[in-house]
């Protein structure tokens, strides 16, 4: 069944909106619809005018997913942007600048949103410095809270504000957004001396490697995410768990009560519904710090 639709001015046509994406709660692709309409006002700003990678997963979490970087069969009103690939190949990456593309993305069966880390105006700039924090079982979302607060403590001690939102797994990603004129040597720098730094100083909870094998209850402060090539999920978007889950901003102080055992992950777990709710309350957490400068010795490429 096809229903045609329009939105802000742009003709979609939405098919099999009874499709089942998420089969343990039978939720459906006219539900992200839905949801991405209603988030729409405070997820656009955050992927807007940012080559996004895509995540799709036509037949629902339980059938076959991808990542697509190409903007396929697109309207002619979607935006894109090349990008060089690794081989030498042009990659068409969708822009997603507007309520009506979001939803165009959902019909196609997309669930996730991996925006780049800079914009198409200042594509060689970063907006914001970020760590990564994946906990390594038995390590859980308690472990990746304690990291978070370091990491806080310790950008707040070199002048800059950040934020915090969960991954949508089991993770926390921390981020402090910066002013133009920032450079990825500087971040990727940054963010290693910080990574090791931990390290040195907690080495019971925290590795700042790759190196699975030893990851086991420490967090893996992921630094090598502040790279011109890379993606992170978008804040408010959907991901492909079994159980519907969303990248949601949270307060600083809930990181303190998960860090502290006050609460649990459940606490911190919404899904398409809930973060509708959250936002109407508390508005988009993900905006809420001022963007600052990198200390001179990052500046200098670290």
């Amino acid at each position: 069944m096809t229903i045609e639709t329009t939105i802000d001015g742009r003709d979609i046509a939405l098919r099999h909106l009874d499709r089942v994406l998420w089969p343990l709660t039978g939720t459906t692709k006219g539900d992200l619809v839905e949801y991405l309409r209603a988030i729409a006002p405070v997820l656009l700003p955050h992927v807007r005018r940012r080559p996004v990678m895509l995540w799709r997963y036509p037949e629902g979490v339980d059938g076959p997913g991808w990542f697509q970087a190409q903007c396929r069969s697109r309207p002619d009103w979607v935006q894109t942007y090349d990008i060089v690939g690794g081989r030498g190949e042009t990659l068409r990456y969708c822009l997603v600048d507007e309520p009506a593309t979001l939803v165009w993305l959902a019909n196609l069966g997309t669930l996730e949103l991996h925006p780049h880390l800079w914009t198409v105006e200042r594509p060689r700039e970063p907006s914001a410095v970020v760590f990564d924090l994946d906990p390594g079982p038995p390590a859980g979302l308690a472990s990746a809270a304690r990291v978070a607060m370091l990491v806080r403590d310790a950008i707040t001690a070199d002048g800059l504000e950040s934020v915090v939102k969960t991954s949508g797994r089991r993770g926390l990603h921390v981020a402090a957004p910066l002013l133009p004129g920032q450079t990825f040597l500087s971040t990727k720098a940054f963010a290693r001396a910080l990574a090791e730094d931990l390290e040195r100083s907690r080495p019971d909870l925290v590795i700042a490697r790759n190196a699975r094998g030893e990851r086991a209850g420490r967090v893996y402060v992921d630094w090598i995410q502040n790279d011109p090539n890379r993606q992170l999920i978008a804040p408010y978007s959907a991901r492909a768990t079994p159980v519907p889950s969303v990248s949601a901003p949270l307060r600083w102080d809930e990181v303190e009560a998960l860090a502290h055992g006050d609460i649990g992950a459940r606490a911190v777990h919404f899904d398409l519904d809930s973060i509708v709710v959250r936002v109407a309350r508390v508005g988009d957490l993900w905006s809420g710090a001022s963007p600052g400068r990198l200390p001179p010795r990052a500046d200098a490429g670290g």
